[in-house]
């Protein structure tokens, strides 16, 4: 069988200039030249010279009548009236919500955190960004850093607060610092070391450790390591809420990073650690290093950043680099 004709044959589409649509609309709104110059503050002539290019761009057909006294529409301009609308309209638009994004009055932000920043320090951060700018659509993700690391690089989040352990890489993040963050133990209230101020943790050498992972490379409990001894993991339990409940009820201690510390329970006591090396992670707002941020990403770093004076056990410190040496890695 025979192929049937295209019935709607593509047609060029012409270069047509906003300014000329400008001086078109307003022709024909006032029904006049003159009127039309006026309303625009140009010349009469600039406007005929509009009309006259608008005209050639289309073919060369007139868009308007000159009558004695005014123009009137053709059927061609009568044609064009709601295109030029329709472009006037999509321009007036694009404006809009482009002003709203420079204000953060519009626009979206798509943001991921680790398990333990929504604790408190993304409750706080993102109650005040709400509070602030209404109007910005937000979408929230948890996870582990990683993961949170792929979705940005990937396009789907524009911003993630991730931490200093495990083993991503960070070359091609721009890292905004937020906080160093101190680490604390948590032992049941009937602990012989309860009553007592801060300890080393080589003093819980032999004691039940309750953590995420079996190994402590990679996670929090790094820290023993450090200090001389290797942990011993009674109890490999995932969940934050889950660890508390297996300290009270005397299963064995594990460690609390400060942005978790407000959240304990209260049969549960923290002890600060001791530890005279490096802070036991740092805390980031991570975007893609050569991509352009949103307005709104550049206010929550803010609201987050004001977030961290308001959590008692969080200590907020100004690195001396802007980011830490690529040979660190985070989780």
């Amino acid at each position: 069988m025979a192929a049937m004709p295209n019935s709607h044959p593509s047609v060029e589409v012409p270069d047509l200039s906003t300014v000329w649509l400008r001086a078109f609309l307003e022709v024909a709104r006032q029904g006049s030249f003159t009127v039309a110059a006026r309303t625009l503050g140009w010349t009469q002539s600039a406007v005929s010279r509009q009309i006259s290019s608008l005209e050639g761009a289309l073919g060369g057909g007139p868009l308007f009548d000159r009558l004695p006294r005014g123009v009137r529409l053709t059927e061609a301009g009568r044609v064009l009236v709601p295109y030029a609308e329709g472009v006037a309209e999509a321009l007036q638009g694009a404006g809009r919500e482009l002003a709203a994004l420079r204000e953060v009055a519009g626009g979206r932000l798509r943001f991921g955190a680790f398990a333990t920043a929504d604790a408190a320090l993304v409750p706080h951060a993102l109650a005040a960004f709400r509070a602030r700018h209404p109007g910005v659509e937000v979408t929230r993700e948890e996870g582990f850093t990683p993961g949170l690391l792929d979705r940005l690089t990937a396009g789907h989040l524009d911003l993630a607060v991730v931490s200093t352990t495990g083993g991503a890489r960070l070359e091609a993040y721009e890292l905004h610092h937020l906080l160093d963050e101190s680490l604390y133990v948590a032992v049941p209230g009937g602990h012989v070391l309860a009553g007592g101020g801060p300890v080393r943790l080589g003093r819980l050498a032999d004691a039940d450790w309750i953590s995420g992972s079996p190994r402590p490379e990679g996670t929090l409990l790094e820290v023993a390591l450090r200090q001389g001894f290797r942990p011993r993991v009674a109890h490999v339990v995932g969940e934050w809420t889950a660890k508390q409940g297996y300290v009270a009820a005397g299963l064995g201690v594990t460690l609390v990073p400060a942005l978790a510390a407000e959240s304990v329970r209260p049969d549960v006591v923290l002890l600060p650690v001791l530890d005279e090396g490096a802070p036991a992670r740092a805390v980031y707002a991570a975007t893609v290093r050569g991509r352009s941020s949103a307005p709104a990403v550049e206010a929550f770093v803010g609201a987050l950043r004001e977030a961290v004076g308001r959590i008692p056990h969080a200590s907020p410190h100004t690195p001396p680099h802007p980011s830490p040496p690529t040979s660190r890695t985070m989780a």
